[in-house]
């Protein structure tokens, strides 16, 4: 299917914008930067997403859409669209013309490394043109960068909050050598905005773990960041049951007894899996069938994972594991908790936002068990949206104000973090210039004051000093260049990106 004319990838404004600047600016740079954060739990964004963007979008589809095709076609397809739909003669189409007659995209993205955990208001990456005639190209990208940046950064932040939690009460409860990268997998496909953000938030959520539904996650991991999944570990998936598979058998056998016995002997008799539990009557099928299934299960060459859908989670999944220590046992490990027999787990396949998260292990390590005898799942809701408790105001009818706390759902947005691209310098007639904003009432708002030097300060966090112009800026900007001239001069592996964001234990 031929893509949309890549000249047209932006908002209607930012056609005219090349013929409002000065006819002599020969650069400009403008930074991408989280301005602020809406979510109080994050004061720092995972950098994650530029490359992706740089080979879909930088290489991949300018290549394809723009670069390839006549100019011909390109030039006529831009005028039949912005002529009926923003009117003739308020643009022009030299700088079209001209672009693709150069034949690249004639840009520099200098950028943070992938998986660097960025404090808000420290610039993640700077674009800037690398030919005089095409200053106009850095600001003119911002709608197609910014559309395609903030969520792969917001799941990939979502990702190591988990990760964070997994690290803090596996080190309370479990062994060492248990996997942390496999504690946690995503679900959220299906409740996506579509394929594409599913493959974003997959590859957000497979920066801190390595389990995830989406199976087209290792194909695109594989592309986006040179991975293999013969060679290296890129992400799994589990076998598992769904309703529709119980309930048919169910409507064949007139028990659920019959279909587990099976799986459990001939279907994947060397092979854990999971099998959802609760299409008619969970805590039925833990107390008065597992008991009949026990010696199957014990003989079982792999892990049977019980799985509820339906009721508290929290509930469900910490009462399974009891139930499951009370029939099948297990072991004390070397931090003093409890391990199921490896032949049972419990698990939990979504709905688990980060606090439901944290009071699941809360309520095992209270219990003496360790976190480590339940797999949870983390579906859309988490991948779009976060709750948090927040003081809160009402006025009530008559003007009385009653204050309080609430649970609040905040949904993930660019503005999650304000995320933009602001353009802060400029060489015009060969003179250089800060530029920035600051509006008298804009707050967060104020951009950046020329160029800015990246830094690690005295305690090892992320620190920039702006007001830099080309001729005095340091060396040892940690904004380092990683596309120039249309090609990714810079590339990050997926272990590259793991280890960084992991501190070098993924």
């Amino acid at each position: 299917m031929k893509g949309i004319n890549a000249a047209l990838m932006c908002d209607f404004y930012k056609i005219v914008h090349r013929d409002m600047i000065n006819r002599k600016m020969t650069k400009s740079m403008s930074y991408y930067t989280p301005r602020m954060s809406r979510v109080k739990r994050w004061d720092k964004v995972v950098m994650f997403g530029l490359q992706m963007f740089c080979k879909t979008w930088l290489i991949d589809y300018f290549n394809d859409n723009f670069f390839a095709v006549p100019e011909e076609e390109i030039v006529a397809d831009y005028k039949r669209v912005l002529d009926n739909s923003f009117g003739k003669g308020i643009y022009n189409t030299s700088s079209i013309v001209e672009l693709h007659r150069l034949g690249y995209l004639p840009l520099e993205i200098i950028a943070l490394p992938e998986g660097t955990l960025v404090p808000v208001h420290v610039p993640m990456f700077g674009i800037t043109n690398t030919h005089p005639d095409f200053a106009w190209l850095p600001q003119a990208l911002e709608s197609l960068i910014s559309a395609e940046m903030w969520y792969p950064q917001i799941t990939a932040t979502v990702g190591k909050t988990y990760r964070d939690i997994v690290n803090k009460y596996y080190d309370l409860t479990c062994d060492d050598n248990i996997s942390r990268a496999k504690a946690l997998g995503s679900f959220d496909f299906r409740g996506d905005q579509g394929l594409d953000a599913a493959l974003k938030a997959a590859a957000g959520w497979c920066m801190s773990f390595e389990n995830t539904a989406t199976v087209p996650a290792i194909p695109y991991l594989e592309k986006m960041f040179g991975a293999d999944c013969e060679k290296e570990s890129v992400a799994y998936g589990a076998v598992s049951t769904e309703h529709f598979v119980m309930c048919s058998n169910y409507a064949v056998d007139g028990d659920e007894e019959t279909f587990l016995r099976k799986m459990l002997r001939e279907l994947y008799p060397n092979t854990s899996f999971s099998a959802v539990l609760d299409s008619y009557d969970y805590w039925n099928v833990i107390d008065n069938i597992l008991p009949k299934l026990h010696d199957d299960i014990m003989a079982h060459n792999g892990c049977m994972l019980m799985r509820g859908d339906s009721g508290d989670c929290v509930e469900v999944v910490t009462k399974t594991v009891f139930k499951l220590w009370e029939q099948f046992g297990g072991t004390v490990n070397s931090k003093g908790y409890k391990v199921l027999d490896p032949h049972v787990k419990a698990i939990y396949g979504d709905s688990i936002t980060v606090q439901r998260c944290e009071m699941i292990y809360e309520i095992l390590m209270k219990n003496g068990f360790a976190c480590s005898n339940v797999a949870l799942g983390v579906g859309s809701f988490s991948m779009h949206c976060i709750e948090e408790d927040d003081d809160i105001t009402v006025t009530t009818a008559d003007g009385q104000q009653i204050k309080g706390r609430a649970t609040i759902l905040k949904p993930f947005t660019r503005d999650t973090f304000s995320s933009c691209i602001k353009a802060c310098y400029a060489e015009i007639d060969g003179k250089e210039y800060p530029i920035f904003k600051n509006p008298k009432e804009g707050g967060f708002k104020k951009s950046q004051k020329g160029l800015c030097y990246v830094y690690r300060d005295e305690n090892g966090e992320l620190a920039y000093k702006d007001g830099y112009v080309g001729s005095n800026i340091p060396d040892g900007n940690l904004l380092e260049t990683v596309f120039k001239d249309g090609r990714i001069v810079r590339e990050f592996t997926l272990s590259d990106i793991r280890n960084r964001l992991n501190n070098n234990a993924f």
